[in-house]
């Protein structure tokens, strides 16, 4: 049964109970987002307080001291710019997948054929969480590949 047949039948309160339904799986989807946005939020705020207590020891450093927090600097900021991007292209998926939610519904009360779009959106904002999902990796590849534990 397509959605927008929905209303063409016998009850209301079941057509929209069903749409309700496959709205669902969207949902469970935007709480997976927003708990991944959480955690690259926080990882984003952790480099940003570091690479500016590294700006402060930069002021008062010279010489091959200084070089060195350049290079941490450059490495913290290649590693803000790709959890920025991670989490912009969390967020675009976000709004994506509200968007075919809004478009279910649509399709539903409205009768409109927009079947098509919704699933072009759903792929379209799953491409968006592939591309977050590897900027974050690659971002924590970078942070680790310059990790040091220990005294060196």
């Amino acid at each position: 049964m397509a959605l927008g047949e929905l209303f063409t039948g016998t009850t209301q309160v079941s057509s929209v109970a069903h749409v309700i339904q496959l709205s669902v799986a969207p949902v469970f989807l935007l709480t997976g987002i927003g708990a991944l946005l959480g955690v690259m939020t926080n990882r984003l705020v952790r480099i940003i307080d570091r690479a500016r207590r590294m700006e402060e020891l930069l002021v008062h450093s010279s010489g091959e001291v200084a070089e060195d927090l350049r290079s941490k600097l450059k490495t913290m900021s290649r590693r803000a710019k790709l959890t920025n991007f991670s989490i912009s292209m969390c967020v675009t998926s976000a709004l994506m997948v509200c968007l075919v939610i809004v478009l279910l519904f649509f399709t539903a009360f409205m009768n409109w054929p927009v079947t098509v779009y919704v699933g072009w959106l759903f792929i379209a904002s799953m491409l968006a969480l592939i591309g977050a999902l590897i900027a974050f990796l690659r971002e924590i590849y970078i942070s680790t590949a310059v990790l040091r534990i220990g005294p060196h």
